[in-house]
């Protein structure tokens, strides 16, 4: 029986590809998506467990939308047995993704792979690696995680369930989630402690160091277990039975060991000071003690060597601008050396933060050009495809349709900004002329009246009706292509060839000056070897032998306004794009 879940993740570009994306569900949210991926092809990913067959986009508006495969060549539906088809089916592309752009300034060597241990499916754990340690991400529970592992953490997905004495054996466990934001899923990380309630955390909050995985939840964690007690947890005020000597020996030797694996200073000192108390133990544990809090004692004398360190690396990591490096550093000091620290450490410590501000800033500013310019480089494309439809259908538009179309033209070339060349440039302004947007309607927007004016070549000291038209203007567009082109060669009715390269393909958009000046310089040749008759006044007595032409006996382009009838204007003045159309008709006849 055929699967009839619908698909709500794919894959961009090719059937091998490992850029996921979800398409939104409802129908006004997937009209934008198709335009903003019109040049772009779906896939049903290998790395999705599908079948590597192409997609296409289907959009209702009375049920969710989707994607869906192409019919088979015999017309049936396509058969494909991908299992998992919702919004989470892609969440392992999008934490490898993460992961790798996350640890690309942490450590160069570090990377993420799609892991399948004993032949789990494929998205069920993801390998995060880096120098020291690693994490292994387990999204479902087909792989069981391993805790005694020295060099990889487990990192657990919503659904893995975790008992109670691991969590409190290990002050904490880490799980992860993934939020839907528009067609992407934004990776948190969470830090699960016992009684405590799960605390989440973005992506770029976390930091890499000696014990793993570090969230600002696990260093108030390890500080809180870090930091002395208000009264000494064996008062001698304390009445009734104390614990068995021996029991309380081993159990501050047990957490003496744990306190020095975790470098934490301040308990392996204090834990000293409670062992150095015990009395009533066997001789045996008494030398165990002994040789603990010898050793512990060495093992404190190195860590202040190791501070000092510590806070030099960190000191001339600053002044080198090493930014991953003072991070990880800063993430060691706040962790291990948070106690007890001189002014010169608070000095050190607040010149890292203050430099990771900054390096956040900049980061944030160079993510705003970069979407400024991928906004710039759609907005090109998105030019250059009007332009192809006006070319080859705006000179059978109505009207009304064509000044939309020149409108959104001249909005999407302000934001492509230098996306756009000088010759697109020069096709925009002849469109914005012919659809009377030269000037634009008092009701048009601020930024389409910018726009007309950064696309016009007239001196801004210079009345625009004072501006000499160009050769798109004078030539209408459907004369553009009625003679041979005597530069390229291009036959009558044909594009020019591309011979400088304007623009993309073999044929422009626009012909040549060269093949405009054989229209131009017929057109005068007719009206008198070049000398242009002088053009009539609106005011101009009429007379039986050469009638008074007035511009009110055109049509108006821009509020279709009839012959003889005044434009919808304030003054009753005849809008620019009238009098253009009245002049060219004059010089016509």
């Amino acid at each position: 029986m055929r699967d009839r879940r619908r698909i709500q993740t794919a894959v961009l570009g090719s059937a091998d590809s490992e850029e996921p994306l979800a398409l939104p569900m409802e129908a006004i949210e997937v009209d934008a998506f198709r335009r903003r991926h019109e040049s772009d092809t779906f896939w049903c990913g290998l790395l999705l467990g599908g079948c590597g067959g192409q997609l296409t986009t289907k959009l209702y508006t009375d049920r969710v939308c989707h994607f869906a495969h192409h019919p088979g060549p015999d017309g049936q539906p396509h058969v494909c047995g991908r299992r998992a088809r919702g919004v989470d089916s892609a969440d392992h592309l999008y934490v490898k993704s993460a992961a790798a752009a996350w640890l690309r300034d942490r450590d160069g060597q570090a990377g993420a792979d799609l892991a399948r241990p004993a032949g789990a499916p494929i998205g069920s754990v993801v390998d995060v690696r880096f120098r020291h340690r690693g994490l292994r991400v387990h999204l479902d529970q087909a792989v069981p995680p391993v805790w005694d592992q020295e060099d990889v953490e487990p990192v657990l997905g919503m659904s893995v369930p975790v008992d109670q004495d691991t969590v409190i054996r290990r002050w904490y466990v880490h799980r992860i989630r993934l939020d839907s934001e528009g067609t992407t899923r934004q990776v948190r990380i969470g830090t699960e402690a016992f009684a405590r309630p799960t605390e989440w955390f973005p992506l770029e909050a976390c930091e890499i160091t000696d014990r793993g995985l570090s969230t600002p939840a696990v260093e108030r964690i390890v500080r809180s277990r870090s930091t002395r007690p208000t009264t000494a947890p064996w008062s001698r005020q304390r009445t009734g039975k104390g614990p068995d000597p021996q029991a309380r020996a081993q159990a501050l030797l047990a957490k003496l060991a744990h306190a020095r694996k975790v470098d934490s200073v301040i308990v392996v000192t204090r834990l000293c000071g409670d062992i150095a108390s015990v009395t009533g133990v066997d001789q045996d544990t008494q030398a165990q003690l002994t040789a603990a809090v010898s050793d512990a004692q060495r093992w404190l004398k190195a860590q202040a060597d190791v501070r000092r360190e510590l806070f030099s690396r960190l000191e001339e990591a600053i002044a080198a601008r090493e930014i991953p490096l003072v991070r990880e550093l800063l993430a060691r000091v706040n962790a291990t050396a948070d106690h007890d620290r001189t002014d010169e450490e608070d000095t050190v410590t607040a010149a890292a933060a203050e430099q990771l501000r900054d390096e956040r800033r900049a980061q944030n500013q160079a993510r705003e050009q970069a979407n400024r310019d991928r906004h710039a480089a759609g907005a090109g494309i998105r030019v250059r495809s009007l332009l192809r439809s006006l070319q080859r259908h705006g000179a059978d538009q109505r009207p009304a349709l064509l000044r939309e179309m020149v409108r959104e033209l001249l909005l999407v070339a302000e934001k492509a900004g230098n996306r756009i060349d000088m010759h697109q440039r020069e096709e925009i302004d002849a469109w914005a002329t012919r659809a009377g947007l030269g000037e634009p309607p008092a009701q048009t927007t601020p930024s389409v009246r910018r726009t007309t004016s950064s696309l016009s070549h007239a001196s801004k000291t210079e009345p625009r009706a004072k501006r000499k038209p160009s050769l798109y203007e004078q030539v209408e567009l459907r004369s553009w292509f009625t003679k041979p082109c005597p530069r390229c060669g291009a036959p009558e009715g044909k594009s020019c060839y591309n011979d400088d390269q304007v623009g993309n393909g073999p044929r422009r958009q626009l012909p040549h000056d060269e093949r405009l000046r054989l229209i131009t310089d017929e057109k005068k040749s007719r009206t008198g070897q070049g000398k242009q008759r002088p053009r009539p006044r609106a005011r101009q007595n009429p007379s039986a032998s050469e009638p008074s032409w007035r511009v009110i006996d055109v049509t108006c382009p821009v509020c279709d306004a009839t012959p003889g009838s005044r434009c919808a204007t304030p003054g009753r003045r005849p809008h620019e794009a009238r009098v253009t159309r009245f002049r060219l008709r004059f010089e016509s006849r």
